[in-house]
């Protein structure tokens, strides 16, 4: 991969943080503004807001969009017991999101974010807010969203490491410069069909400079890993039935989850659809414009 012209963030795009009450820790936003309904955006496991950019650029003009760093990602505060089970549980996490909501409402006047977009188990985390209060989407578009089979859960509970976390254990998180890393990274199979534009803004604004020089993860590969074990911590059985908005399930046809498993959440979403998509698990990276398309022609 090339370097691409990624110069940072868009003007008019401000970055903020908000502090949550209830979980009592600091989530960092780009707030992108606009004068359309809000919108609500949360990102997959180890990368960070920013990387929905190619997607936001063509939302801006019908939403109002705020994208969110989870906590231990990107610009958001890490929990002072550091990577826990307990600290980075999905529900816990799943209340971050709906807090984040709850102050934009609080702050914009409106009673309802209008779509709620999550990729991986960002998208997982948004399905849960909702469930926690039912109506606070109007929609939800959900793209590849983690839904663990059973036999992930078992391992998980049974303490047993899977594959999945001891990659994210052993993942390199510091390089001597971001040249380094784009060289390092660029041959990399994660990143293989990624756009050289994501690719870049994945090196500018996943990674900050490191103490003592050079670069390293904003999301450290401990959280990444904890966060992955601890898919056993949220129970979808009662989320599914307590969501109340509207939902569009993009499934990765060549992604981690069988059809289906989505076949089912489907059945079992009060309002839920699912489309079909030829594409790999990292579809915003790879290709947002797909993303774009559904979520525009979903919210019409």
């Amino acid at each position: 991969m090339s370097q691409s012209d990624y110069v940072g963030l868009p003007e008019g795009v401000t970055q903020r943080r908000v502090f949550l009450p209830e979980s009592r820790i600091e989530i960092a936003l780009q707030d992108w503004g606009g004068d359309g309904p809000l919108a609500l955006l949360h990102h997959a496991n180890g990368f960070c807001a920013a990387l929905w950019i190619p997607v936001v650029e063509f939302l801006r003009d019908r939403f109002h969009v705020v994208a969110m760093d989870a906590r231990g990602h990107g610009d958001s505060a890490m929990p002072p017991e550091g990577a826990t089970q307990e600290s980075f549980s999905w529900s816990l996490m799943a209340d971050d999101v709906r807090q984040v909501a709850e102050i934009l409402l609080a702050e914009s006047g409106q009673s309802q974010i209008a779509l709620g977009l999550g990729h991986s188990f960002g998208g997982t985390l948004t399905l849960a807010a909702e469930s926690r209060r039912p109506g606070l989407f109007e929609k939800l578009v959900l793209v590849d969203p983690v839904v663990p089979p059973q036999s992930w859960l078992s391992q998980a509970r049974s303490g047993n490491e899977s594959e999945l976390v001891q990659r994210a254990r052993r993942r390199r998180d510091r390089w001597s410069s971001r040249d380094e890393a784009r060289e390092l990274l660029s041959g990399k199979a994660l990143f293989a069909e990624w756009t050289p534009r994501a690719f870049e803004i994945y090196l500018q604004e996943a990674l900050r400079e490191a103490p003592g020089g050079g670069v390293e993860l904003k999301c450290a590969p401990g959280v990444e890993a904890t966060i992955f074990s601890n898919s056993f911590s949220l129970d979808l059985d009662k989320v599914f039935p307590a969501v109340a908005a509207e939902t569009r399930l993009l499934w990765a046809a060549r992604g981690n989850f069988p059809l289906e498993i989505f076949q089912d959440v489907c059945s079992r979403l009060p309002r839920g659809e699912l489309v079909e998509l030829d594409a790999g698990h990292l579809i915003p990276m790879e290709k947002p414009e797909w993303v774009v398309e559904h979520v525009l022609e979903f919210c019409a």
